[in-house]
């Protein structure tokens, strides 16, 4: 059997595809003309393996998702299909880039499933997607879309792609959506959830009021497998192993990292001042700012989330979320070590 796997050397394609080729299955890995193969180097380095070590096992394709031609040659002999490949920006001036890659790019790999004879389908959404209404109950798989002004750039594509992969349910495809929560895991030092541990590493002082779902990255691969392999189809289901504030979050952090933990709680106009001062930085240097206006204000939002749904279906127990912090900053003090 061979399956295509979109965004393969991005944090979670690089953790799917090395347990996928733990199994002995054979992958062709798409990935973007000039992508950088360092943050799969280093997950395939936690497990204490390299991408040499199943070089007969992936077959590495370059392409474009709205390069239609190139797409349907990625098509050709598969069987599923595991679309992880997405683009995370909360910045204003992304929104066009984020319709190109979550919406156009995932229209565009549900129109070749439907074309070849794909076996099943697994599209990679957020939470996001579930979008950022006033909610005062636990949100489950039910929940409605609502339009409102919390809800970025980002929940917007990403509710546009699933909304493409539903078209292709209702078009005849054996599909399923995850929509996980805030991702936890190792990949690059200064990127992703490892970006949240050097930052209270550099000594963070604040924290948000904020509280969100959260999972540790094995977890979203072994249920994705885990699903892949099942009858269930045409059902999308939230991956959450706990919700969480940040100031717990933060403690946790510190706590493993033998630092203080952030004692002031920000306000609101912390939070404004923080991405304009950002914003006129990026401004004059060109660096992508720490903190964006949609940032600032998600990271006061309490919202919490409910995986009942998978955990019965698959009868499935999560990693908790402080071993999944403690080895993720054991992770980040190996890495500063060796650098």
């Amino acid at each position: 059997m061979m399956h295509l796997v979109t965004g393969a050397t991005g944090f979670l394609g690089s953790h799917l595809l090395y347990h996928l080729l733990q199994k002995g299955e054979h992958i062709r890995a798409i990935h973007r003309a000039g992508s950088s193969f360092k943050l799969l180097d280093r997950v395939f380095g936690f497990y204490n393996s390299s991408k040499e070590s199943f070089a007969g096992q992936v077959e590495w394709v370059e392409t474009d998702l709205n390069d239609i031609y190139a797409l349907q040659k990625c098509f050709e002999g598969i069987e599923t299909v595991y679309h992880v490949a997405g683009k995370v920006s909360f910045l204003p001036a992304d929104r066009a880039a984020l319709q190109d890659v979550n919406v156009k790019g995932t229209a565009n790999m549900v129109n070749m499933a439907l074309l070849f004879p794909i076996t099943k389908f697994c599209y990679v959404s957020s939470i996001a997607a579930l979008g950022r209404a006033d909610y005062s109950n636990v949100i489950d798989e039910n929940v409605v879309w609502k339009s409102s002004k919390r809800n970025s750039n980002y929940a917007v594509s990403k509710y546009g792609g699933e909304r493409e992969v539903w078209r292709g349910i209702e078009e005849g495809l054996n599909a399923i959506i995850v929509n996980p929560g805030i991702i936890l895991g190792p990949g690059e030092i200064s990127s992703g959830s490892t970006r949240l541990v050097q930052t209270v590493d550099n000594g963070l002082k604040f924290y948000t009021s904020g509280t969100n779902g959260f999972i540790d990255v094995r977890d979203v691969a072994e249920i994705m497998m885990r699903l892949m392999e099942s009858n269930i189809s045409g059902e999308r289901f939230i991956l959450v192993a706990e919700n969480m504030d940040y100031k717990t979050l933060f403690e946790i952090i510190a706590k493993n990292l033998n630092k203080p933990a952030p004692a002031y709680k920000a306000v609101p106009w912390m939070g404004n001042l923080a991405w304009r001062w950002y914003a006129l930085r990026s401004f004059f240097t060109g660096i992508k700012p720490l903190v964006t206006r949609e940032t600032a204000t998600t990271a006061t939002y309490n919202y919490e989330y409910s995986a009942d749904k998978i955990r019965q279906i698959l009868n499935y127990n999560f990693i908790p979320v402080n071993q999944t912090i403690a080895e993720l900053c054991s992770y980040h003090l190996k890495q500063i070590k060796e650098s």
